[in-house]
């Protein structure tokens, strides 16, 4: 049965946009690094160089047909770890500018996937797709635990609002966020949806506050 993680994993990928508490496992992931404004051409060869590689990886194994070693799946969403440069953190005053964005966007893979067939599919992708960038996709476990999250509904630029109702929540049950380094999971595609209609996941990890425990915590 093909797996299709927006019906098998909604409390991951579909929360509702109200913040939450989870504790997020270990995953793998195919992960590219960058810096700059996504607005920019060489965030878009990134997504570009990754989803080469993510589909070399399922079009492969179904392809190949090896019933016996996986199942088919839906490809999962982009996601995006978000940080700011050194130089930003040091001169911030409240204000961020985007060339000084540091990100790792990544694209999950199913448990069956190795890192060796991974590497394999990159250098298949090198011939297939003229992305340079490509060379640079890499295979990591990222595992984030725990967390507060939520759905986000409307333009990148409006996200504020949201991370300050998440941190409201995360106070109020006696957490605190560990970084202003936080994970978004793009359920819209922002090249064909308009700005106001776009449905992100946001994510940061938190850990107990002095006057509170994570056990306490539930969704």
């Amino acid at each position: 049965m093909k797996h299709e993680w927006r019906k098998a994993e909604k409390d991951i990928y579909l929360p509702k946009n109200k913040p939450q508490f989870i504790d997020i496992p270990e995953y793998q992931f195919i992960t590219i690094a960058g810096k700059g404004n996504p607005n920019d051409s060489p965030f878009a060869d990134r997504i570009g160089a990754l989803y080469a590689v993510a589909y070399a990886i399922k079009m492969t194994l179904k392809k190949e047909a090896v019933a016996d070693r996986h199942n088919d799946y839906t490809v999962y969403p982009l996601e995006g770890v978000w940080d700011i440069s050194e130089k930003a953190k040091k001169e911030f005053n409240g204000a961020i500018d985007k060339n000084e964005l540091v990100y790792q966007l990544m694209i999950r893979q199913p448990d069956f996937v190795t890192p060796d067939f991974v590497q394999k599919m990159i250098a298949l992708s090198r011939q297939k797709k003229p992305n340079a960038l490509i060379d640079q996709v890499k295979f990591e476990r990222i595992s984030e635990g725990p967390c507060i999250q939520m759905l986000h509904l409307g333009s990148y630029d409006e996200e504020d609002k949201s991370f300050r109702e998440m941190e409201d929540f995360a106070e109020s049950s006696n957490l605190e966020r560990v970084s202003k380094i936080h994970r978004e999971i793009y359920l819209s595609d922002f090249r064909k949806v308009a700005p106001d209609k776009l449905k992100t996941v946001l994510r940061f990890k938190v850990r107990s506050s002095k006057s509170g425990h994570q056990s306490d915590q539930s969704t």
